[in-house]
Order: C-alpha cells, then sequence, then structure tokens
C-alpha cells in the first residue's frame, strides 16, 4: 500500500515548483543543446519596408545584404579590439590569432547561432590566458565585444526565452571564474557584461514581444475582416432570397390562382383545356410548395414577411422625396423606353439607388448626387454619382459599417450583372450597374 502511494505520488502528482523546473530544464535542452550546431542561415532583408521601398533599384537590391553587413562589420570591430585590446607579449602573431578568435563567433551567427554562442564562451577564457595576467577578467576587450555582440544576434534571430537561458548561463560563468580564477586578476568586468548584455537581452525581447503582438493583431483583423465580409455577404444574400421568395411566391400563386379559374371563364371548355390548365394548377401549387420548402429556411423565426409589395423602380420618385429631405440635392435622369421588367430586377434597382444615395448622406454631406436609369436593349443600366462634399461644410460625414457596396454586389452578381463603383473624375463618388433582362423574340412567344 505504501509503495503504490509511492509510485503514484512520483508518477503523477508533482509540486507546482517541480514541474516548473522540469520544464524549464527542458525549455533549455531544447533551446540550447538540441543540435546546437544546425545550420540556420541568416535571411536576407525584406524590401518592401516604407523606407527601403523608396530607394533605387541597385540601393534597394543591396539593402537585402544589410543583415549579414551588420554582421562583418561587428566581426571586424571584434577583430580589432582582440588584436589591439590588450598588448600582447606574444606579438603580432598572436594578436592576429587572438583577434580572429574573438570574431569567429560573431561571423558564425550568420549560419550557426546557438552553435556561435557556444563558440564565444569557449573562446572568452582561451583570449583571457593568452592576454596574460594582468588584464581584464575574464572577458578581454575583444572577448567583451565577440560575446556582447552574439548575444544580441542570436537574441535576434530566436526568441526571448531563449536569451534568457543565454543570459543565465553568462552569469554561471562570470560567478565560477570570479570564484576560482578571479584573485589572480587586478580587475574583473563581470559586473559591466552582466548590466550591459541584460539591458541589451531586455531590449531585444521587448522588441521580439512587440513584433508577435503586431503579428497577432494584424492577424486577427485579418480573420475578423474576413469574417465580417462573410457575414455581411450571407446576410445580405439571405435579405435577398427572402424578397425573392415573395416575389415569385407572389407570381406563383397568381400563376395557380388563374389556372384553376380560366376554364369557368370559356363556355363549354373541351376537357383537353380542363386539363391542361389541372395540369398547369398541379405544377404551379408543387413549385410553390418546394420554393417555400427550400427558400422558407432563409427566414429566421421572428421574421415576417411584409404586407405591402416589395419597391420597383415606379416608386423611385418616394424615396428621391425622402433624401431631398434629409438634406440631399438629387437629379433623376430616365433614358431609353420605359418598360416592365422583372420584379426582381426592378427590386434590386431600387435597393441599389436606395443604398447608393444613403452612402452619399453618410459620406457626403451637403453634395448633390445624380441618378441615372437606362432601359437599353438588354438589360437596365442604373448610375448614381454623387459630388464631393463643399469645403465650408458644418455636417461632418457618419461613417457607416462598410457594407453597403457588398450588398450591392450581391444584388448584382445573383442577377449576373456588372458593377463598377470607385471615385468619380471630378471629384465625389460613382456607382454603375447593368442588370441584364433576358428579351423575348416573337418566334419565341
Amino acid at each position: 500500500m505504501t509503495e503504490t502511494t509511492h509510485q503514484q505520488h512520483g508518477d503523477g502528482t508533482r509540486s507546482p515548483e517541480y514541474r516548473l523546473a522540469q520544464n524549464a530544464l527542458r525549455g533549455l535542452r531544447q533551446d540550447l543543446f538540441h543540435d546546437p550546431f544546425a545550420y540556420r542561415p541568416l535571411p536576407s532583408r525584406h524590401t518592401d519596408g516604407p523606407f527601403v521601398r523608396r530607394l533605387p533599384a541597385r540601393a534597394r537590391s543591396a539593402a537585402r545584404h544589410l543583415p549579414h553587413a551588420v554582421v562583418g562589420a561587428v566581426a571586424l570591430i571584434a577583430l580589432a579590439a582582440g588584436a589591439l585590446g590588450g598588448g600582447l607579449p606574444g606579438g603580432d602573431v598572436l594578436a592576429l590569432l587572438t583577434g580572429l578568435l574573438c570574431a569567429a563567433p560573431v561571423v558564425a551567427t550568420l549560419v550557426r547561432p546557438i552553435g556561435a554562442f557556444w563558440m564565444s564562451l569557449a573562446v572568452t577564457p582561451v583570449v583571457s590566458i593568452l592576454g596574460g595576467d594582468g588584464w581584464d577578467w575574464p572577458w578581454m576587450p575583444g572577448a567583451f565585444v565577440c560575446h556582447l555582440a552574439v548575444l544580441v544576434f542570436v537574441a535576434l534571430r530566436t526568441r526571448p526565452r531563449t536569451a534568457a537561458w543565454m543570459w543565465a548561463l553568462t552569469f554561471a560563468y562570470a560567478f565560477l571564474a570570479d570564484v576560482f580564477f578571479g584573485g589572480s586578476y587586478y580587475y574583473t568586468n563581470s559586473a559591466p557584461m552582466l548590466v550591459t548584455s541584460a539591458f541589451a537581452l531586455l531590449v531585444v525581447s521587448v522588441w521580439h514581444i512587440r513584433r508577435a503582438a503586431e503579428q497577432e493583431v494584424t492577424a486577427q483583423q485579418t480573420v475578423t475582416a474576413h469574417e465580417r465580409s462573410k457575414r455581411t455577404a450571407l446576410e445580405e444574400r439571405t435579405t435577398i432570397a427572402r424578397e425573392l421568395h415573395d416575389v415569385v411566391a407572389h407570381h406563383m400563386s397568381v400563376v395557380a390562382i388563374q389556372a384553376e379559374a380560366a376554364p369557368y371563364r370559356v363556355e363549354n371548355p373541351p376537357p383537353e383545356l380542363e386539363r391542361a390548365f389541372v395540369t398547369i394548377r398541379e405544377n404551379a401549387v408543387a413549385a410553390l410548395t418546394e420554393l417555400r420548402r427550400i427558400l422558407g429556411v432563409v427566414r429566421a423565426e421572428d421574421y415576417e414577411a411584409p404586407d405591402a409589395p416589395q419597391p420597383t423602380l415606379a416608386d423611385l420618385d418616394a424615396l428621391l422625396v425622402n433624401v431631398r429631405d434629409a438634406g440631399l440635392s438629387v437629379e433623376k435622369v430616365m433614358t431609353g423606353a420605359v418598360r416592365e421588367l422583372p420584379q426582381g430586377v426592378e427590386l434590386s434597382a431600387y435597393r441599389i439607388v436606395q443604398e447608393a444615395l444613403s452612402n452619399s448622406l453618410r459620406h457626403a454631406p451637403g453634395a448633390s448626387a445624380r441618378v441615372e436609369i437606362g432601359y437599353v436593349l438588354g438589360g437596365l443600366g442604373v448610375r448614381v454619382v454623387n459630388g464631393p462634399a463643399p469645403a465650408p461644410n458644418l455636417i461632418k460625414p457618419s461613417p457607416g459599417a462598410g457594407h453597403g457596396i457588398t450588398g450591392m454586389r450581391e444584388r448584382v452578381t445573383m442577377l449576373g450583372g456588372e458593377m463598377t463603383a470607385g471615385p468619380a473624375d471630378g471629384g465625389g463618388y460613382e456607382v454603375a450597374v447593368f442588370l441584364p433582362v433576358a428579351t423575348v423574340n416573337e418566334g419565341d412567344a
């Protein structure tokens, strides 16, 4: 019983401190010990930034290698500091060797960043030994520049947790070097190294965190905008489906009623005619039932069908009166031979004009608008254009949700039409739509 309880405690329940330490050691092993000399070349710089984009083509191409140039420049500084930093007793050859040892880890950050950190730690005592007694301990000037640069470059290429582990190992090395070997040196620069590196790594970590937050916000904004667009399109399609359901259902009901009443309007109708009208009525009722079954699902439970008929282009004058009362000076121009169009086309054209004028009221208060309705061969043309708002305008624009243009496009797409929307030539905004209408030839009638 005791052994079983002990096994359960050892395998399952652990204290929070133990789990925290275990996770920390696992992170250390993953960041710094797992394949430390893996080949990870430094990528080129992106040239789509706001400053680099304005550079000439040759300078913009050279800017791609700016990170590599910076690493090379720092490596040269470490080389000079290592060769000239201590007045080494071995002459020029030993000074050059020391400089190369200090520059090698910095160069290694270009291809093997984690391995460069271990190289820097290994080079530090070697450079101190080559420098002889009496110089800075445990970091000679070249090793100081080398290790600090390596910490910053590796932190820029990894993540904040890796930077914390590198600083912790640097602290452990400095502590052991001062305790066991610091007594024979005049000066120990562990504190300057630890303070300087901590500040530099903190700045890099804050940059990482801010960059990750900006990327997350950008991703969330993209997802939100996409979902909002999809929801708007779905809502508009639902509204259109409801309106078309009402329109088609009305016409199918009229067909069924007329087919049922037609035989009574003819004296002694032949049986073939009666059967034809019965078939027409049965098909109309069946189509109406199927239509209500399919399209009726788009209605919400609390949605009530409008009692009044759906608006058409004949109701456009009443709409313009309401818009003028709201403060928009609007002019209507009709071209072509006015004729009756399918109710879906009439309804969509009315809704498009309504939404375009609403946008003019919101975004350009005080401006004038022009509505052009053109009855052309093969369809209906609709153009709504408003001028710019007057400069000294006491009425401020009221931004909308940005769904009006999406709704217009959904209506035009469902009818197989075409639509353009954008700034007008003389200022303001223009919406142009063409809704096709199938023509009936005499031979097909």
